[in-house]
């Protein structure tokens, strides 16, 4: 049998490759980066042709590097990021990627809470309506861009898009379409009842074909092994939503077992038996053919530091070294003082509140660059713990986690979010998790693993650890109220700077 996997992680700016061996040893990796259009305040938009194009170079070239045979892939797994919203047009052609990151829908998630919408929606879908969510995007769509919205033939997520154009099939898996809430998470299907809630009756008709994520969902076609290098009849799965695929990249399979990504987005998530908590959480997902995953989550977290580095840092000289080496060696020279600045992650709005935005609070002028970075990257950390602290209310129990995603990446950050979050934190070896899950699951769907289980004790690997310093226990506590008073006090002056978004008339030039 062939020795290979392969596993794809679509996220909302790059696209990576890796090829696994069945031990879990990374053969050969290669990624893009895409570009990501801001048509309008709130709009997050992609091209799905450049992307289409990025997956396929990004697998040429891994091929090429590891130096094998495409017929020694046994099989191709891809994950991608959730929600926003991808749509094929009636001819099965490329019509429009909105990405997770997209706020446009902010003033429609207002008027659907003042209706009670999320009432009748969240016994079904185990969800709300929030500005990114891929129903939402598709009513906003439905009622301003009725041009766009007629030309709809298909809607699904991100990485069913690459398996539509590896495979030629339109489908989806229940990983994904549980993460957006499209599907009656219990039953792990489509509900007209659910879908006239979003005011979206008319359109079942869009939705794509279902499948389990390891199921098959076709072979690689001839026009897609000549793109990209693939051999063809190579066997692709359904894939899995990304913070899923992560969290089996991670080692994170068993019941209760805990995940934290520090991505695009800030995801803090475990595993439970049956399809909801005692509580309300922000989503629930599937995770494997039985279990479920309690997820909360919002797009509040690594994205932060790249957008620090990329307006600030990008220029500056680092002797060679990586902008991010440097921001990581400015945040470890400062000592934690009672008054350092603190830090809002909003760049891309809150999870229920798409008119939040970012800001620093209580900067004085002996503070220094260290001092903001530093600021970023527990502010990052306080909005991951905002999400635990829900879950906690809602009866989970968070003992441990591991953390996974760029974040996990720095020598510092670790250490923050495990005395930020008074967890212990634990990194796996691998730094490309969701490219390892999604491998993961493409060897359990062509029989080489039994279950993701099975496959993440032969592929996964534990590398760090990290404990809370217990004396900057009282320091983190009382940041951290402050930083949940400064968000309350901010929210009606966010909402009216969200209300001019209009370009001022008559502005010199």
């Amino acid at each position: 049998m062939p020795e290979y996997l392969l596993g794809l992680d679509a996220g909302n700016t790059v696209i990576k490759a890796v090829i696994f061996d069945r031990a879990g040893n990374e053969i050969a990796a290669a990624l893009a980066e895409g570009h990501s259009r801001m048509p309008c305040p709130g709009h997050v938009e992609r091209d799905l042709d450049e992307l289409w194009a990025n997956a396929c170079n990004v697998i040429r070239s891994c091929i090429e590097q590891a130096e094998i045979q495409p017929s020694e892939i046994a099989a191709l797994g891809c994950a991608g990021h959730g929600n926003g919203l991808y749509a094929l047009d009636l001819d099965g052609q490329p019509l429009l990627g909105i990405q997770s990151l997209d706020t446009r829908a902010a003033a429609l998630v207002e008027e659907w809470q003042a209706q009670g919408v999320g009432d009748r929606t969240y016994p079904i879908a185990q969800q709300r309506p929030w500005p990114s969510q891929t129903p939402t995007l598709l009513a906003w769509l439905k009622r301003h861009r009725s041009e766009t919205f007629a030309k709809i033939g298909t809607i699904f997520l991100c990485k069913d898009f690459i398996v539509n154009r590896l495979t030629g099939m339109r489908l989806s898996e229940v990983s994904d379409m549980t993460g957006c809430g499209l599907l009656d998470v219990a039953a792990r299907r489509y509900d007209r009842t659910l879908m006239e809630g979003y005011g979206l009756g008319d359109c079942m008709e869009l939705l794509p074909s279902l499948i389990e994520s390891s199921d098959i969902a076709g072979y690689i076609t001839a026009e897609a092994a000549a793109q990209t290098g693939l051999a063809v009849g190579t066997p692709v799965v359904g894939g899995l939503f990304d913070v899923v695929a992560s969290a089996i990249g991670s080692g994170v399979t068993r019941t209760g077992a805990t995940s934290i990504i520090a991505g695009t987005w800030s995801i803090n998530q475990l595993i439970i038996d049956m399809p909801r908590l005692a509580a309300p959480v922000f989503m629930s997902s599937t995770f494997d053919r039985q279990r479920y995953m309690a997820i909360e989550s919002s797009a509040t977290s690594a994205a932060n530091l790249e957008w620090l580095v990329r307006e600030f840092f990008a220029d500056v000289p680092t002797g060679g070294r990586s902008p991010f080496d440097l921001c990581g060696d400015l945040a470890a020279a400062i000592e934690p003082a009672a008054d350092d600045p603190l830090y809002h992650p909003f760049l891309y709005g809150a999870q229920q509140n798409g008119n939040a935005r970012a800001g620093f609070y209580g900067v004085g002028g002996w503070h220094t660059r260290g001092h903001l970075v530093r600021a970023v990257l527990e502010g990052v950390a306080f909005g991951h713990r905002q999400h635990i602290e829900t879950m906690r209310r809602a009866g989970a129990v968070f003992n441990e986690a591991v953390l996974s995603g760029g974040g996990s990446r720095s020598p510092i950050w670790p250490q923050i979010f495990a005395d930020a979050l008074g967890l212990p934190v634990s990194i796996a070896r691998s730094r490309e998790t969701g490219a390892l899950g999604a491998a993961i699951t493409a060897g359990t769907g062509t029989g080489i693993f039994a279950d993701f289980a099975a496959g993440a004790a032969a592929m996964v690997r534990m590398e760090r650890h990290y404990v809370p310093d217990t004396r900057l226990e009282a320091h983190y506590e009382r940041r951290y109220g402050i930083y949940l008073d400064i968000a309350a006090a901010m929210t009606p002056i966010w909402r009216r700077l969200a209300s001019r978004n209009e370009p001022v008339t008559g502005a010199t030039q």
